[in-house]
């Protein structure tokens, strides 16, 4: 019974077709390089299931990719002898997308060809690149270990839906036919399907095959005949595996060609490190930075990880144990001598050998971009463009490299107020003030309410630089990130501002003048304020602004009880201390106020205002409403 059924495509995958058909790219030939990718894999696969398991070679043990082309019939057609699919594995893989986020993703795309193409680009496509030349697609695959009679045939026009049935297939493996699309036909020439694999198939390990006709007998000039040949089936490309080759003897467009190979990413990569380690432990490793940020970087659910090959035998994809999770953008793979060729991920996760690659790899890594940001500084700025923001998980996920990881990342500053994250902490220490011995910082809500935060006056009137912090991460990166290079980061908004030598006696004196003077009023704010702050002091950061809040030392800052809450997680009540300027004309009228009813209305709307100014928002803003204007009417009387 043959079982044939019709089924719909997943939503994404028709939005997905729709662009691909409408060619999005104008490099359509990369079609061939995705299909004869996926086909090397399925070899792989089989390769590694074949260790343990040697019955399902079924005789054959010459994995290869074929590719051929029928004029004629306008066909491509791209076949393997590598692991093969089931009736359940078709639907599955040929009719969905199995990436988490996949529909958000498509919500976000513009309808903009130009724009949606490179984040198509990112997303990576595979199989269905296909449908960028072929108005028909024919799969025809059967599972190795499982009769010839359970083979499945897939075949759609790209449109709606797909049907699949069940076949007979006498090998195992995946058949994957192309109808061309007629303006697509020079596809189908082998001069060109042979250019197109040695460009981009090269560094394959599998052999990538094409038929080469045989030749009739022929008379030579001397009258001897020359004897006729077979045709045969001929590799067209090295089919070594690139890593294992010397560093010398690779070009940097194979290097390429390579990357895309393993991660499916349509732009080139921004640096790589290849490097063969022997003694201790053997084995090779080839990492990758990526240009672009992956459309997934931040899902919960992003695979991520390197190939694992175990003496050139490939054993999995997305080995995550090899790279720590801020580093999760590094693509490439790892080829060691030393693990067994049975290794599970629940072995991995334990093994002294994965825990010491690890070490070395994530040194690797932290090296490369050490020499980038050193010698490249504008490549290394569109890498923390694209990838900043993981990176700034790694001093609290990396202990042991934290102070490394620390010199890696950048900040915006008050050296030049831009908005553009281009400062590093070796700069910041660079332009320290003599006698400044903690590297002051500031994290808000955006760069704006940073930039021009009261806290900053009076070290701007000092031309002390502070480093202004915005994103979302940034909190959390201060709470593990408390020192560099033994200066302290201090919060110009947390306790006392702490500027020690840089404050000057006269400064001293005239501060604690001022405090001496305003104690009586202190006390006043104080009893009118007291279920609403923890303590009121005389300021020592603020020259312009009447009244600031600040967290206590050992507090929880206003941005991590932001980021408590909108995690769903409690947050424990807290009260700011008020720092009141005493020297400022509201706080002068302030303190010569008698009514105490006023008085404390006054007061009251001072310490509203720094609210607002602190957090950007309030708890009840119709009553800072009603008393604001309150205020303002008693004014006018």
């Amino acid at each position: 019974m043959s079982q044939q059924e019709t089924h719909g495509f997943q939503t994404e995958v028709k939005q997905l077709l729709h662009l691909m058909i409408h060619s999005l790219y104008s490099n359509k030939e990369i079609f061939l390089r995705e299909l004869v990718s996926n086909a090397a894999d399925a070899a792989d696969k089989l390769r590694y299931l074949a260790l343990t398991d040697d019955a399902l070679y079924e005789g054959d043990g010459e994995l290869r990719v074929r590719v051929s082309a029928d004029k004629e019939k306008g066909t491509v057609t791209i076949s393997d002898n590598g692991i093969g699919m089931t009736r359940d594995g078709v639907i599955e893989h040929l009719g969905t997308i199995a990436k988490s986020g996949t529909k958000e993703f498509f919500n976000n795309l513009s309808g903009e060809a130009s724009k949606d193409s490179q984040l198509i680009g990112q997303f990576g496509v595979g199989f269905y690149s296909a449908f960028i030349v072929a108005k028909k697609v024919v799969v025809r695959t059967r599972a190795a270990g499982h009769s010839v009679n359970e083979a499945v045939l897939w075949e759609s026009e790209g449109e709606g839906s797909f049907n699949v049935e069940t076949v007979t297939k006498n090998t195992r493996g995946t058949e994957i036919t192309l109808h061309l699309r007629d303006e697509e036909t020079e596809f189908a020439d082998d001069f060109r399907l042979r250019s197109i694999i040695s460009k981009y198939s090269d560094h394959i390990s599998i052999p990538v095959e094409m038929f080469e006709p045989g030749q009739p007998e022929t008379e030579g000039e001397d009258g001897e005949k020359i004897a006729a040949t077979e045709g045969s089936w001929k590799p067209m490309n090295k089919a070594t595996a690139l890593w294992t080759r010397n560093k010398s003897d690779i070009t940097d467009e194979e290097y390429q060609e390579f990357y895309k190979h393993i991660s499916h990413d349509y732009a080139d990569a921004l640096k790589w490190s290849h490097n063969r380690v022997e003694g201790k432990q053997e084995y090779t490793s080839l990492l990758y930075i990526p240009a672009k940020a992956p459309w997934d970087l931040f899902n919960r659910d992003h695979k991520h990880g390197l190939k694992l090959f175990v003496q050139r035998v490939f054993v999995m994809d997305d080995a995550e144990q090899f790279m720590p999770t801020y580093l999760r953008f590094v693509k490439g793979l790892i080829d060691s001598k030393d693990l067994p060729l049975n290794v599970s991920r629940e072995i991995l996760q334990d093994n002294q050998i994965t825990k010491n690659l690890r070490q070395a790899l994530t040194k690797r890594v932290l090296g490369m971009l050490e020499k980038m940001a050193q010698n490249d500084p504008e490549t290394y700025q569109s890498f923390w463009a694209e990838f900043g923001q993981v990176l700034k998980e790694g001093p609290a996920e990396d202990f042991a490299n934290k102070e490394r990881i620390a010199g890696l990342l950048r900040f915006a500053s008050t050296h030049d107020n831009s908005a553009a994250t281009t400062v590093s902490l070796d700069a910041y220490i660079e332009r320290m003030k003599e006698g400044q011995d903690k590297i002051y910082y500031i994290v808000a809500d955006s760069h704006d309410a940073a930039v021009n935060s009261p806290h900053l006056e009076l070290l701007r009137k000092k031309g002390i630089e502070v480093l202004l912090m915005s994103e979302r991460i940034d909190e959390w990166l201060i709470n593990h990130l408390t020192e560099f290079k033994d200066k302290k980061l201090h919060s110009v908004t947390k306790g006392d501002l702490e500027l020690g030598s840089l404050e000057d006696e006269a400064d001293k004196e005239a501060q604690e003048k001022v405090a001496e003077e305003a104690k009586a009023l202190v006390e006043r704010i104080k009893t009118a304020l007291a279920d609403k702050v923890s303590d009121v002091k005389v300021t020592s950061r603020l020259t312009d602004t009447p009244a600031c809040v600040v967290t206590g030392e050992g507090e929880m800052s206003t941005q991590m009880i932001k980021l408590m809450q909108a995690a769903g997680q409690p947050v424990p009540e807290s009260k700011p201390t008020f720092e009141i300027n005493p020297t400022h004309p509201l706080v002068e009228r302030l303190n010569n106020e008698a009514d105490e009813a006023l008085f404390a209305d006054w007061s009251n709307l001072l310490l509203q205002q720094a609210l607002l100014s602190e957090k950007g928002s309030l708890s009840d803003p119709s009553a800072f409403i009603k008393l604001t204007n309150q205020m303002l009417m008693a004014s006018f009387k």
